[in-house]
């Protein structure tokens, strides 16, 4: 299987959801082995983040990554979109600090990468895989790895309304479970959540038009669900874009309960902090896709590692 990259440059602009202003982003192709890169324009000059664990500078309402110097909120959807068509290189260029919220899913980004049109490079493709299974888990929530030939799923979420309760789902992803099942789930909150946000200066960029908002009894959007279970649907996309910060596409099969962007950034902190036992990289065989062990010696940042 090999590495790939978009074809063409594409560009969208939209609200933020902090700021509630217009932002910009524009994609590029990139070549073999350059991963994700993230260059931010900003009043003062241009900086450039290469995503990791240890660069997730605040998970409050959305994933935000930074460098010390600059940082770029709400990148969780747009790197969901990334990984879940199978694109390994790529550079997004952002005007402003951060991500437009777009319609509060992966949907706008999935048809934008779709316009750019996914191309195939020479090298081939390499992952981080889960070699041992690990249980990771902080008051109650959890997440449990296993080893996979894949990226497969099992999400579970409970909260104490009528509109969601508890829901579960398992999927293996592809770019068509993606595209079909997931990119278009939105974001989604409770409206007493809402107000406090708006009035403290907060989310100022959210609104009905770019998430699922609930009050006490149901859903207030005209339009209602995307999915019946579109609540679990979206957790699973936001799980997808926290695991795209790490260098490679992740391998494993994930069972969740109740975790989020913290939670989330605490698993693959841990994961890095204990890379020696837990993960490996591994290049998967152009002829037949499957993943092959290489000898190689993997260097990881500095981490703290957080208990399970």
């Amino acid at each position: 299987m090999l590495q790939t990259t978009i074809q063409k440059t594409v560009r969208c602009k939209g609200v933020g959801l902090h700021s509630g202003k217009q932002v910009e982003i524009v994609l590029r192709p990139a070549v073999e082995d350059t991963g994700i890169l993230f260059s931010l324009h900003t009043g003062s000059g241009s900086s450039f983040i290469t995503p990791n664990p240890d660069l997730v500078v605040a998970t409050g309402l959305a994933t935000t990554l930074g460098n010390g110097k600059d940082s770029v909120s709400t990148v969780e959807h747009l790197l969901a979109a990334v990984r879940g068509m199978d694109i390994d290189n790529i550079h997004i260029e952002v005007r402003g600090n951060e991500l437009p919220i777009m319609d509060g899913s992966a949907g706008p980004f999935v048809y934008l990468l779709r316009q750019a049109e996914v191309r195939e490079l020479s090298k081939p493709r390499k992952v981080m895989a889960i070699t041992k299974s690990i249980n990771f888990e902080q008051e109650g929530k959890y997440i449990r790895a296993y080893p996979h030939d894949g990226f497969a799923v099992d999400y579970t979420i409970e909260f104490d309304h009528p509109q969601i309760g508890r829901q579960n789902l398992s999927l293996e992803i592809t770019p068509e479970v993606f595209g079909d099942d997931l990119a278009k789930a939105r974001t989604f909150g409770f409206l007493k959540e809402v107000e406090y946000l708006h009035a403290n200066g907060l989310a100022l960029g959210g609104s009905l038009d770019n998430a699922v908002v609930l009050d006490d009894y149901g859903v207030l959007n005209e339009d209602g669900l995307r999915f019946v279970d579109e609540f679990v649907r979206h957790k699973i996309l936001d799980f997808i874009g926290d695991m795209a910060v790490m260098q490679m596409p992740l391998q494993g099969r994930f069972e969740i309960f109740a975790s989020g962007h913290a939670l989330n950034n605490s698993f693959l902190r841990y994961l890095y902090a204990n890379a020696e036992d837990y993960i490996e990289e591994r290049v998967l065989e152009p002829s037949h896709g499957k993943a092959a062990q290489k000898d190689v010696s993997i260097s990881f940042p500095d981490a703290a590692p957080v208990p399970a």
